[in-house]
């Protein structure tokens, strides 16, 4: 072997050695080393390319929010079996993954998560009835799951944010209750509307007989023979200022009022019998 070849060989060698030294890190993940001499090494690794020891480990955490499906098997207040498909979101707290992967390994969903998750979901799940989980109370359940799952999880460098209930799974004839149930009490409320628009409607007419009344008899109470007279006698007057032609006779018709003829319509002559 001439000294050039071995020259190339070593230098391929050394160029071997520094990329099995380098690690990448993606965008929205963050690096935890592990060494068989020293362990999980303290600090992380950032977004990017590094030079690590060509023996190291790299576990490459995900500090986004991540979503897991999980089917619940649960029980109900009296006893019956439900299936529920849910979602669970959860990510890692930014600042703790090198504790996180130190004390519960890389597969922390599987080692800490679910358990948690699961055994909170039949403790909840267990004080409703099958209606409630189906229809009803969902969200509450929801909301009472993550709760309890989030005061579990606290000082284990993860975070829980949402648990949603997909699917309620019950046995069909148990549904095909619920859901006869559930209609009937729509039926019921849209009686109920009805009913109490009718009522307000009778209510509403009864106001406004009451003030056309009322409107009446206070008229009825300022109106004398005396204004009555003077009112009819300013309007003849303004009759009489207009241009159109008529014949105003007063002292005439009834309640002594001035009648009012028009001269253009032509007097009618009774027919010789």
């Amino acid at each position: 072997m001439t000294t050039w070849t071995k020259w190339i060989v070593c230098l391929l060698g050394l160029a071997i050695a520094a990329l099995s030294g380098c690690t990448s890190i993606p965008t929205g993940r963050e690096g935890v080393e592990w060494t068989p001499t020293r362990g999980t090494l303290q600090g992380t690794l950032g977004e990017g390319i590094h030079f690590v020891s060509p023996v190291s480990r790299i576990y490459k955490v995900d500090l986004r929010e991540q979503e897991h499906e999980e089917v619940l098997d649960v029980l109900a207040s009296n006893g019956l079996d439900i299936k529920m498909t849910s979602s669970i979101l959860f990510q890692p707290i930014d600042g703790e993954v090198q504790k996180l992967v130190s004390e519960t390994g890389s597969d922390y969903y599987a080692t800490l998560v679910a358990p948690y998750v699961r055994s909170s979901a039949r403790r909840v799940v267990g004080r409703y009835s099958p209606e409630e989980i189906y229809s009803t109370k969902r969200e509450q359940i929801e909301r009472e799951i993550r709760e309890e799952v989030a005061a579990k999880m606290g000082g284990h460098h993860i975070r829980v944010n949402a648990i949603l209930i997909r699917e309620v799974h019950l046995p069909p004839v148990v549904q095909a209750a619920i859901q006869t149930k559930l209609q009937e009490e729509q039926k019921a409320l849209e009686m109920r509307y009805v009913l109490d628009r009718t009522r307000q409607e009778a209510d509403r007419k009864r106001i406004e007989a009451a003030g056309i009344a009322d409107f009446q008899a206070t008229i009825s109470k300022g109106l004398s023979d005396r204004i009555i007279e003077w009112k009819g006698i300013e309007a003849t007057e303004k009759l009489a200022e207009s241009p159109n032609a008529k014949v105003v006779i007063i002292g005439s018709g009834k309640e002594g009022l001035p009648v009012i003829l028009n001269a253009a319509t032509p007097p009618v002559v009774a027919a010789n019998p």
